[in-house]
């Protein structure tokens, strides 16, 4: 426990200090995924995009942002002016998604394992993480440019054959249960014999190798 507690401040510092590398594969498997399976929602996605204040000043650029071009369109106008259409493009953050790669990669570093075992562990982990960050990025996507549109976006998603509520579903699954239940799952599953060991009770002989009979007790 005192390791984990020491481990995860560090690994979320390098996670966050690297936060454009690591968003990387994630933006271009969202990527590959909207432009393929529904190019008629969206017609581009760039890794970085200006970050606004509420008077729209530029505050900056930041690399772990992802930009999306859409073939929806909104009028922008505030209710009571003349119409102004434009093609939406939401920013999508896929930082929010992926904390779950610093909290595994802390719980592996307290493991006692040696360090080929926790390399391949991390990069297993990587692998997972990042295709279930993706996930919740391409959900998230859908959400911005079908639900959060409005009536326009609703009807975009209506001609795309996609149902409102399965991208509703998919957004909550996605940023609520994924990031929470990947890494615990990962950790358990590479790390069950170390858990074994840490939930038996004191006193307790390991269980037997398979074809080894042991003599009855009080025996030598």
């Amino acid at each position: 426990m005192l390791a984990a507690l020491l481990w995860l401040p560090l690994a979320f510092f390098f996670w966050f200090w690297f936060a454009g590398p690591f968003v990387w594969p994630v933006i271009h498997m969202a990527k590959f995924v909207l432009l393929k399976a529904w190019p008629s929602l969206f017609t581009a996605v760039t890794q970085g995009a200006d970050l606004l204040d509420a008077y729209g000043r530029v505050l900056g650029h930041p690399g772990y942002l992802m930009q999306i071009s859409s073939g929806v369109l909104v009028n922008a106008a505030p209710p009571g002016q003349p119409a102004k259409f434009g093609f939406i493009e939401p920013v999508v953050n896929p930082m929010i998604y992926g904390y779950a790669l610093p909290l595994f990669a802390g719980l592996v570093l307290a493991t006692p394992l040696t360090r080929w075992q926790r390399a391949r562990q991390i990069v297993f982990g990587c692998a997972v993480i990042w295709a279930a960050q993706a996930f919740g990025v391409v959900a998230e996507s859908l959400k911005a440019v079908g639900l959060d549109a409005g009536q326009p976006g609703l009807e975009a998603l209506r001609r795309a054959g996609i149902p409102p509520d399965a991208v509703a579903l998919a957004y909550q699954f996605g940023y609520l249960i994924l990031p929470v239940l990947v890494p615990a799952v990962m950790w358990i599953v590479c790390n069950r014999p170390f858990i074994e060991e840490l939930i038996r009770p004191t006193g307790a002989e390991p269980a037997p190798a398979a074809g080894v009979e042991l003599p009855p007790s009080g025996e030598s």
